[in-house]
């Protein structure tokens, strides 16, 4: 029996245990949040969430989403503001300086060249290499791999129009595949551009080595008359035969009159097992060089314009038959802006089940050069398509900017099972937006304007744009590869 004295010694002995044992079970104290977005209203896609919560940041990583606020590090009020994932782009061409700047203000925050693509992958975006403000990644780009196969003395000419030899196909295959095992994230063929010069044994090889690999082949495909759907007829038959997993690009732009048609054979292909999906650039013209390959066939048919519907983009200054003959000759490299969609096309496809959203956003060298009439992609569908004509709710539009392309190209780059939501343990690539305010800005004749409504962009975990200005010197994006998990 225990004495008097002896009681208290053994209270103490039983409490020092219990802290003891509660120490051992919750460990050391967690690290305080590196930054938290407090009360706005966060969107997953994914798993329907769309409510008032706090969002805690641990470096590059989501760590904790909370209907109760959280203290960290830097606290910003997003209150009234939409938190979302940050946008993902399957379609750009702008791995540039000025064109990153532009993007992240459209709430961007990965932007791939999956339709053009590069050869070798691991030599693209290599003006941003080490000071890149988004992620970014290409295809393997086959337009670049045949130029490497098919030499002449005007080799870009050749490259579009000359048909390849049945002996240089082992070549061409074998350098499609290194693209792939180098990291491109899928196949890149813009087909229409090399229309002339792809056949059919061509092709079938292109989609082969795209079936065996199961890598994800983003096609051009080749354009008809006015709509035609041939082009579509084909790529889809091919896809069904070899089972490679096929991405059309702009659908608008493609199927123009004929889009319910062109719409309605791609759900039909998936219902027959064909994985396929496509997209929407959500403008209404398209812009190239004078001397692009469409240009040398029948392009007033084709489109359905005339010269008058074709302007040059240095100068708004619209053609008529002398000028277009002219400008052919002398700058063939110099960009035109084609008018040949009806919006009510786009207004058709942007509510298309499983369709995504992308810029074609053109290369952004120099403000003095207009040619990159595709910025403010992103902003246009949430302030004109969801804001002002209710087209689409706010969840569904987010859906096809963010977790409908990480989900395309995941299987080929697992990293992308990290994007394009917003939850605890995915990577900390947030868009927060006013949706009062959100909107594109830029036009044909004025391009360089960022959208407004963009109020904060985060790319791993990092603040790139703050209260809509882009923040100077900030560099958090990364070079992504097929086959990375992380």
């Amino acid at each position: 029996m225990k004495t008097p004295n002896q009681l208290p010694l053994a209270l103490f002995a039983v409490s020092l245990l219990v802290c003891c044992l509660a120490a051992a079970q919750c460990g050391p104290a967690p690290e305080p949040f590196s930054l938290v977005l407090q009360g706005g209203r966060v969107i997953d896609p994914e798993s329907g969430l769309d409510a008032v919560r706090h969002v805690g940041l641990r470096g590059d990583r989501i760590a904790q989403i909370s209907s109760q606020p959280l203290t960290g590090v830097k606290v910003i009020d997003v209150g009234g503001l939409v938190v979302a994932p940050g946008f993902i782009d399957l379609h750009s061409h702008s791995p540039t300086p000025l064109g990153q700047s532009y993007q992240v203000r459209d709430g961007v925050t990965t932007a791939l060249d999956l339709e053009g693509g590069y050869f070798p992958v691991t030599e693209f975006g290599e003006e941003i290499r080490d000071r890149s403000i988004l992620n970014f990644g290409s295809s393997a780009g086959y337009g670049r791999i045949r130029a490497r196969v098919i030499q002449d003395p005007d080799r870009a000419r050749a490259v579009n129009t000359q048909v390849a030899e049945p002996q240089q196909h082992p070549q061409l295959r074998e350098l499609l595949l290194q693209g792939l095992a180098e990291g491109g994230i899928g196949i890149g063929l813009p087909l229409d551009y090399y229309s002339e010069g792809i056949d059919e044994p061509e092709l079938r090889m292109i989609f082969d080595v795209a079936g065996e690999q199961k890598a994800l082949i983003t096609v051009h495909i080749r354009r008809g008359v006015n709509g035609d759907p041939a082009g579509l007829r084909e790529v889809l038959g091919l896809a069904e035969a070899t089972g490679a997993p096929l991405h059309i690009c702009h659908i608008t732009h493609n199927a123009m009159r004929n889009i319910e048609l062109f719409l309605r054979e791609i759900r039909e292909a998936r219902a027959r097992g064909v994985d396929v999906t496509t997209e929407i650039l959500p403008y209404t013209a398209g812009s190239t060089s004078i001397s692009a390959a469409v240009f040398g066939r029948d392009w007033k048919t084709i489109f359905n314009i005339d010269y008058g519907d074709v302007e040059w983009a240095a100068s708004g200054e619209r053609f008529d038959q002398s000028m277009w003959e002219e400008y052919r000759k002398k700058y063939p490299r110099g960009a035109v802006i084609h008018h040949y969609l009806d919006d009510n096309w786009n207004r058709r496809a942007i509510v298309e089940p499983g369709l995504i959203v992308v810029s074609d956003l053109l290369r952004m060298v120099t403000e003095e050069r207009k040619v990159a009439p595709h910025n403010g992609a992103f902003s246009k569908v949430l302030g004109r398509f969801v804001r002002e004509e209710g087209l689409l709710d706010l969840q569904t539009a987010i859906a096809k900017m963010t977790l409908l392309p990480a989900r395309r190209v995941q299987e080929v780059a697992p990293l992308f099972k990290h994007k394009g939501r917003l939850q605890v343990g995915a990577d900390a690539d947030i868009t927060v937006f006013d949706p009062a305010r959100v909107i594109d800005r830029a036009t044909y004749q004025d391009p360089y304007q960022p959208s407004a409504g963009i109020e904060y962009v985060l790319i791993n975990g990092s603040l790139v744009v703050n209260r809509g200005e882009l923040q100077p010197g900030v560099y958090p994006g990364r070079a992504l590869y097929a086959g990375k998990t992380r």
